[in-house]
């Protein structure tokens, strides 16, 4: 073996894990002499899957583009370690393995879909003739398989996102970065692209996926991670998520309204419902269990009878805005985490 040469095993194609983030900080100098300083991640701890499609999400500003930065080895970090498919961020080996889609990308308009396919590949070290061969298939996976030979200034803003995803499927990468692949596409392009990812993961691909359409990526994602001001704020499954619970619980009473509001006599009520001549529904505030307790046992005392106790369910877009509103409210805390 040559003294330079890598062995191939050193891959580690067995890892299971594709990308890795271990106490990840950055800090920005900025102002005058590089006096001012800005803290764009802070101790962040993540693992994304091989195989599986992994959600990026977060307000402007949570770090989200300066993480992508690092990993694709665009932007030094301050401290903590990163890793995609088993070597540090960055690797030219490692890059051959990745497609990546940045935001807002930009492709020449004096180029078709096919020659576009032909100017990306070659930065890719795709042969022509491989490329030639490969793009009818590509353009078509991704609905512009008509328009190959028009130009690229006569093409939509959701067709360019569609021909940016074939640009960054054409080198067969293990690893898709796609930022904001779903932006300016319309509803018929992005359940397209739900189906060419679902085919993709299929297939054994990682998808990392960073998006603000959270009802794309509650519809794609298998996990998601969830930043704000720089911190993992919660990294779990979509599913997990969605059974967050609302601080907030369903009471039904077997009850007239007229009588309830005597028995609260002005406490504060979120909502309150007729379900019947019967019975009424209301809505509280009880972010816990003692506070729960403490509705019964007010109602009870008052002689009104309890039918059902429920909690609201949250949506991935409802948990995502209950986490970012809370935001800074707990920085002392850790944020959640599950590996599952």
């Amino acid at each position: 073996m040559e003294p330079n040469q890598e062995p191939i095993f050193e891959i580690r194609m067995l890892d299971s894990l594709a990308i890795q983030t271990r106490d990840l900080s950055k800090t920005y100098r900025d102002g005058w002499f590089g006096r001012r300083r800005v803290q764009a991640l802070s101790g962040v701890s993540l693992s994304v899957n091989r195989g599986e499609i992994f959600g990026l999400l977060g307000p402007n500003g949570a770090g989200k583009t300066t993480l992508i930065k690092i990993l694709l080895g665009l932007v030094h970090k301050s401290s903590g370690e990163a890793e995609m498919l088993g070597r540090p961020a960055g690797h030219r080996l490692t890059r051959r393995k990745i497609g990546y889609l940045p935001e807002h990308h930009r492709i020449p308009h004096h180029l078709t879909g096919n020659t576009a396919l032909e100017y990306y590949g070659g930065l890719s070290n795709v042969p022509l003739r491989e490329i030639r061969r490969l793009r009818p298939k590509l353009l078509e996976t991704v609905g512009l398989g008509r328009w190959g030979k028009t130009l690229v200034r006569k093409y939509s803003k959701g067709m360019s996102q569609r021909l940016g995803l074939a640009q960054a499927m054409l080198h067969d990468p293990d690893l898709l970065i796609l930022d904001e692949p779903t932006d300016g596409v319309d509803p018929i392009g992005r359940a397209e692209i739900r189906e060419v990812l679902a085919r993709l993961k299929s297939e054994g691909k990682t998808i990392f996926l960073n998006s603000h359409l959270l009802q794309e990526v509650e519809l794609v994602c298998d996990r998601v991670a969830i930043l704000g001001r720089g911190k993992l704020r919660r990294m779990d499954t979509v599913d997990a998520l969605r059974r967050h619970t609302s601080p907030e619980a369903v009471l039904t009473l077997r009850a007239d309204e007229s009588s309830v509001r005597r028995l609260l006599n002005g406490r504060t009520v979120l909502a309150a419902q007729t379900v019947d001549p019967e019975h009424l529904r209301i809505t509280v505030e009880a972010p816990d269990q003692p506070a729960l307790d403490h509705w019964i046992d007010l109602l009870r005392a008052g002689g009104i009878s309890i039918a059902g106790v429920s909690r609201r369910q949250l949506t991935l877009e409802q948990a995502f805005l209950d986490l970012v509103l809370n935001d800074g409210k707990d920085d002392g805390k850790e944020g959640v985490a599950s590996s599952s």
